[in-house]
């Protein structure tokens, strides 16, 4: 039986045809069909401004009105963008540089207004950044509190063992700004001159790859970021971006609590 904040919803729609049905905004937040969207909805999986709402057809202003499934807040602003940019070596991690040097601006052009860079990459590191103009997002995929796992492929030189990974993930090494461990290391590949290996971590401290490889005597040759959180490089060309879809933008909300 629908409830009265869907009944009041209703009826105000009978004299107001403002605002987008209910089950399109989730459409177009990656939610599914609209089909499945109707089903969420008359599931009980939705809510707006804190009431449940079951019926179908209600219209809501997702500008003015807070809308949640399973209790995370659905975002849809149609002049917030999210890009996944594959950087190059040699670019810098910024927008502009008084140095002259190439940054991601001179990647990303002028089509997106107020985009910046969700963290960073050092300059002679490559591969994925992530990039929006949605100030509330960047905040949490960079705040310390959420710390979102990053994953890279790190070439070494010399010869390492899987008993140096494991001591890397149980034990740690001790930096100068403290001790850090990783959440992951597996050897790809190696030979007597260089080891492949592949690192997942959550701290986001500067050069930190590097840095936990330099301390135990093992410099990284080349460094590779593939993954932040659930967003992937995949086979995106060197020096080139893509936009986010609203599924991936959704899921990366979902890992930083938004």
């Amino acid at each position: 039986m629908p409830n009265v904040y869907s009944r009041a919803l209703k009826a105000h729609d009978d004299n107001n045809n403002e605002g987008i049905r209910l089950q399109k905004i989730l459409a177009q937040a990656g939610f599914g069909s609209r089909r499945k969207c109707e089903q969420m909805i008359t599931d009980g999986r939705v809510e707006v401004d804190g009431e449940l709402v079951t019926e179908l057809g209600t219209r809501v202003d997702p500008k003015k009105q807070h809308i949640r499934v399973d209790g995370s807040r659905v975002h849809l602003n149609p002049n917030h963008v999210t890009l996944a940019l594959n950087k190059p070596k040699k670019v810098l991690s910024a927008m502009d540089d008084p140095k002259g040097r190439y940054t991601l601006a001179d990647i990303i052009g002028d089509k997106y207004e107020r985009v910046f860079h969700m963290g960073r990459l050092d300059y002679d590191s490559e591969g994925l950044i992530l990039m929006t103009n949605d100030g509330e997002l960047s905040q949490h995929v960079m705040h310390p509190k959420y710390e979102v796992e990053k994953t890279y492929i790190a070439t070494i030189d010399g010869k390492i063992g899987g008993n140096v990974c494991r001591r890397l993930v149980t034990q740690g090494v001790q930096l100068d700004d403290g001790l850090v461990k990783l959440d992951h290391c597996a050897i790809i590949d190696a030979n007597r001159d260089q080891t492949i290996v592949k690192v997942v971590l959550h701290s986001g401290k500067n050069r930190i790859v590097r840095r936990i490889f330099g301390a135990i005597g093992y410099p990284v040759r080349r460094l590779v970021r593939t993954q932040i959180g659930p967003i992937k490089l995949g086979d995106l060309k060197s020096g080139t971006y893509r936009v986010l879809s609203q599924v991936e933008v959704r899921s990366l909300q979902k890992e930083v609590g938004l």
